[in-house]
């Protein structure tokens, strides 16, 4: 997959931004970047589209930027001549989407119908664009699009989305990435109030991200009986013991470890929507994922370890 595209899908999220002025785009990007969500989708419905489009990709290197409702192949050139690593078309337009291939520059069209999603795929496209995503159907469409199309291609829903439906669309597993706009809104832009949106982009992430405790693991210590510690935390609690093979739950959340486990007091173990997206935030903290752990669900990470311990305490990611 092109480099620009793969960085979309690890970051799971695409502000939608309408500037009136290129002098809002510097620090509306800044802000971005400073909120932890550096990506921009700039779209051309003002005359300041393409100059804004320049400003950024000279100034913001590391802002995976591009160009949204482009309806010409006159202003995808412009868009790409400007800096825009990628092509968002609001509809499925054959002359843009090869005129795009043909150039080199990545494009996801919109989408909203089988006979569409079929003409993308057999154009050679893995993303689509999903839009109006709401309108269309929204999540139960989605997931009726998985029977069909499986994993040939995945989609980038926009239109109608927000905090409140957001986890929904990110546990698609057919879902690339989310578009919207609700973390850059007009009026904050208009009145110059980037910590505003700053605010917005970071709470925007951690909620694209999902996390949630799951359960500890405790580790035996030398001389400790760890099923009858278990087993008295369970009548403490009133919670249900789980006895297994190499570990006992008590409840859902705690796991008693039969013998040393990883870390050296246990582990945590925490959810996700995603654990691709998950490592892609904790690379910016210096952390990775120790790669023997690593398993797979299909096309998805189901579960890793990071090569960092907390307290004592190993950290391992699970997909929700």
């Amino acid at each position: 997959m092109n480099e620009t595209l793969a960085k979309l899908g690890k970051i799971g999220l695409i502000p939608v931004i309408k500037l009136d002025s290129p002098a809002e785009a510097l620090p509306l990007g800044k802000a971005l970047v400073a909120g932890g969500l550096p990506v921009a989708e700039v779209t051309f419905r003002t005359e300041a589209a393409e100059e804004s489009i320049r400003i950024l990709a000279n100034e913001l290197p590391e802002l995976v930027l591009g160009a949204g409702t482009v309806l010409t192949t006159t202003q995808a050139e412009a868009a790409a001549a400007a800096g825009a690593r990628y092509i968002v078309t609001p509809g499925f337009n054959p002359k843009i989407v090869s005129y795009c291939i043909e150039n080199g520059i990545p494009v996801t069209p919109g989408v909203s119908s089988p006979s569409q999603i079929e003409q993308a795929i057999e154009m050679g496209l893995h993303v689509a664009k999903f839009f109006p995503a709401e309108p269309s159907g929204g999540v139960d469409m989605l997931k009726s699009f998985a029977g069909p199309y499986g994993d040939k291609i995945s989609f980038i829903p926009t239109g109608g989305i927000g905090p409140k439906n957001l986890a929904d669309y990110l546990s698609c597993p057919n879902v690339f990435a989310v578009g919207g706009s609700w973390m850059v809104p007009s009026d904050a832009v208009k009145a110059g109030d980037f910590a505003r949106i700053e605010k917005l982009c970071r709470e925007a992430r951690m909620l694209s991200l999902g996390f949630s405790l799951l359960h500890i693991g405790v580790n035996p210590e030398a001389g400790c009986d760890s099923a009858a510690e278990a087993k008295l935390l369970s009548s403490m609690l009133g919670m249900q013991l789980k006895e297994g093979a190499n570990s006992d739950f008590v409840g859902i959340s705690f796991e008693f470890m039969k013998s040393a486990g990883r870390g050296a007091k246990g582990h945590i173990a925490i959810e996700t929507l995603s654990v691709e997206r998950a490592l892609e935030w904790f690379a910016g903290f210096g952390v990775k994922p120790v790669a023997e752990t690593i398993k797979m669900k299909g096309n998805h990470i189901s579960v890793a370890y990071l090569d960092k311990e907390i307290c004592g305490f190993a950290v391992h990611l699970n997909r929700r």
